[in-house]
């Protein structure tokens, strides 16, 4: 279901959110959070599935704010009549909202199949409302519960400072979607505040819990140094490498393959030989003990839906990242 208000204001999706939920027979109590996703009107279709399919585990509110809505205002309208005529009349509806004046700010309310677990708002504003995000959003967000931010692609150069992020108990980015990624991730390094986390670093989840567990095994063996294998101009095997010096205390190279997708590979030197952990197939990997059968584990590439869904049920700060990036980056030739 999906509600379309046109020259709008926030008073009036808040009026029709209620009623919506009294219709339905149904309350926002049971939302957990406020996520708010900030892109383009190119991005906010893929973002909003990975927050539809990630709220299910995370039921929330999801506020979404296109930051190019005017460059695409001409035929927004258009598209919007013909979607409604290919689709049963009450899963697309208009309200009129009796604002006179200038365009200003249009809206979408999507409820169930089209919202997940929870509902969508979709707030088109003009640019020059940009500047003041934070009273378009502070009338939706849903009362006590923590407030989410989430760059799909390009972040602002300091999150902390944006009129939103200023408010967020947590901040997303995902610096690998940046039309500039190295660039976008300098921006982040020399910004980045306890509650900032890129997506970037949660693509690694699996493979640091791996590493973990199987260098934890017997036998004891130092280790004297660490080659990490991957793709190139990856940040999430930049990262990784940041992650082993800082907690090995050992030097690590970084091999990178512009042919491999991800992290393929992470090899440990000891007295008694190589140790190792191999992708050896896009959802397996193969861990290699010298004097060791090697073994074969299930370890799928991580989606969007994936990372999304364990950063919205961590909203506290991620100490372990904010080290890496401060401290382990340094340890580490990123060239």
């Amino acid at each position: 279901m999906i509600v379309r208000l046109n020259n709008t204001t926030t008073s009036a999706i808040a009026r029709e959110i209620d009623e919506l939920h009294v219709e339905r027979g149904e309350a926002a109590q049971g939302r957990v959070l406020t996520l708010v996703i900030v892109t383009e009107q190119a991005h906010l279709e893929t973002a909003l599935e990975t927050v539809n399919a990630a709220s299910r585990e995370h039921p929330c509110r999801v506020i979404a704010i296109v930051t190019n809505a005017e460059d695409h205002q001409a035929g927004q309208e258009a598209d919007q009549r013909t979607a409604a005529a290919q689709s049963s009349e009450d899963c697309v509806s208009y309200k009129d909202t009796n604002h006179d004046g200038d365009r200003t700010l249009d809206a979408e309310i999507r409820f169930g199949s089209d919202a997940g677990a929870g509902e969508v708002v979709v707030l088109r504003p003009v640019a020059a409302l940009l500047d003041h995000s934070d009273a378009l959003v502070i009338p939706l967000l849903v009362p006590d519960a923590p407030l989410v931010v989430w760059w799909p692609t390009n972040p602002p150069l300091d999150p902390s400072q944006d009129p939103i992020g200023t408010m967020a108990a947590s901040r997303i980015t995902d610096a690998m979607e940046a039309d500039d990624r190295q660039a976008t991730f300098a921006g982040l390094l020399a910004h980045s505040r306890d509650q900032d986390v890129d997506l970037s670093w949660t693509r690694i989840t699996i493979w640091r819990a791996l590493l973990t567990s199987m260098v934890q095994q017997p036998p004891h063996l130092p280790i004297r140094s660490v080659r990490v294998t991957g793709q190139a101009h990856y940040l999430p095997l930049e990262l990784l490498a940041s992650w082993l010096a800082l907690k090995l205390k050992v030097p690590v190279t970084v091999e990178r393959d512009p042919k491999a997708q991800a992290v393929t590979g992470v090899y440990f030197e000891r007295p008694d030989g190589i140790m190792s952990m191999e992708r050896h197939h896009a959802d397996q990997a193969r861990i290699n003990q010298p004097d060791q059968a090697p073994q074969t584990i299930s370890m799928p590439l991580r989606t969007a839906v994936d990372c999304m869904s364990e950063e919205l049920g961590r909203l506290d700060p991620d100490e372990v990242y904010q080290e890496v990036i401060h401290t382990g980056w340094g340890m580490v030739d990123h060239r």
